[in-house]
């Protein structure tokens, strides 16, 4: 239930030193214009870790690399212990299911209801589920984000911060170890994105899920993440806790907190 999440959304550091996520000298250009040059990266299993960085900085080809829907020019990216570059369109949309994905739009199909958005990725050929377990597992992600009322109810008819809800029900539907969120409070209203970031964390401790956060938005990169990670010059430029690159001497790092 929303409630038991959000009386547990206190930040905790219980995380393992089993690696989730590790990305090694990752690099990627557009003809001329180098993006990302030589990124190096590790997540560790329960972590969460914030990705800051300026517009254009290539937050978005980072997360885009890492779900396979861009080919990195050099490097690698494991996750989950597999070698994303090595594996095929069927092999990647497994490891997908493993891994969450929340869309900045949230992504969700305007002809469908709430449930049949909720649905659909667990009707793929590879899941083996009855209908019964499918309502069941419906039921208990939206519980999770408090809109079990919406099950029946059109996107359209759903506020903003509603269809970001409904959109992180449908990530976990399938209890994914990671959770990539893209610009989770992007669009919302201070007060909505504050619950939103409250459920991202109540979400982690409820199911110890590892999350990588897309963000520019200071709120959430203080309260969401465990470690942040600045993104500059295509680069992993500094990495440590926000309190800790807040009082950074580097001013290209105090520039973010100012």
């Amino acid at each position: 239930m929303i409630a038991d999440i959000k009386q547990g959304a206190v930040k905790e550091n219980i995380f393992s030193d089993e690696k989730i996520l590790v990305i090694k000298h990752l690099y990627k250009a557009f003809g001329n214009y180098q993006v990302l040059i030589d990124f190096n990266l590790e997540v560790s299993k329960g972590e969460s870790v914030v990705v800051l960085g300026k517009s254009g900085s290539g937050k978005s080809v980072l997360i885009k690399c890492i779900i396979g829907l861009l080919k990195p020019d050099s490097g690698t990216i494991e996750m989950l212990g597999e070698n994303i570059g090595d594996l095929d369109n069927e092999e990647l949309d497994k490891i997908r299911a493993k891994a969450g994905f929340l869309f900045q739009s949230n992504a969700l199909y305007d002809s469908m209801t709430v449930r049949e958005n909720l649905e659909f990725p667990l009707r793929r050929h590879w899941i083996e589920v009855s209908q019964n377990e499918i309502d069941l597992m419906v039921t208990e992600a939206l519980e999770d984000v408090g809109l079990v009322h919406t099950i029946d109810m059109m996107p359209a008819a759903l506020s903003g911060g509603m269809r970001k809800r409904i959109a992180l029900a449908r990530t976990l539907i399938l209890k994914p170890d990671i959770i990539l969120y893209d610009e989770p409070t992007t669009g919302l209203d201070p007060m909505t994105g504050k619950e939103i970031i409250d459920l991202m964390m109540g979400i982690k401790k409820k199911y110890n899920t590892t999350s990588l956060i897309i963000s520019h938005d200071m709120n959430c990169v203080k309260h969401a993440g465990d470690r942040v990670v600045i993104l500059l010059e295509g680069r992993c430029y500094a990495d440590g806790t926000y309190e800790a690159l807040k009082q950074h001497p580097d001013l290209k790092v105090k520039q973010f907190f100012e």
